[in-house]
């Protein structure tokens, strides 16, 4: 099973949650139709709506970077102990094999993310 991008996932179903007041309204006003007309044209109406919202959640670069929080590490850079930040995955940049994963405090992550932006990697 491929990974998932639990942003992108949590997002879409906020969006499925969403849609069902939305397409349940545009039945009540086709109430004088039958039922199965007023679904298909119901669908028809979310699927015009809704292609762009998820158009959105799946292509967004914003939410493609793949963080991993621990609460407590020893940074990998200035081995401070805090709470420890690593990107796990985005457009260009893969570490989720990675057998000894390096994390970093917040001021090291923030040096390591400006570090990956000056080499192109989007994050």
């Amino acid at each position: 099973m491929a990974q998932v991008n639990w942003k992108r996932y949590g997002l879409y179903l906020i969006r499925w949650q969403l849609s069902t007041p939305i397409l349940a309204g545009v039945l009540v006003v086709l109430s004088n139709v039958d039922k199965i007309t007023g679904t298909i044209i119901a669908n028809f109406i979310g699927g015009l709506i809704f292609f762009w919202v998820d158009k959105v959640i799946f292509t967004s670069d914003r939410l493609s970077v793949e963080w991993e929080v621990v609460d407590v590490v020893l940074c990998t850079d200035c081995g401070r102990k805090a709470r420890g930040y690593r990107i796990i995955r985005t457009k260009g940049y893969d570490r989720t094999g990675d057998a000894k994963p390096e994390f970093r405090c917040e001021e090291c992550s923030q040096k390591k993310t400006q570090e990956l932006r000056q080499r192109g990697i989007e994050v």
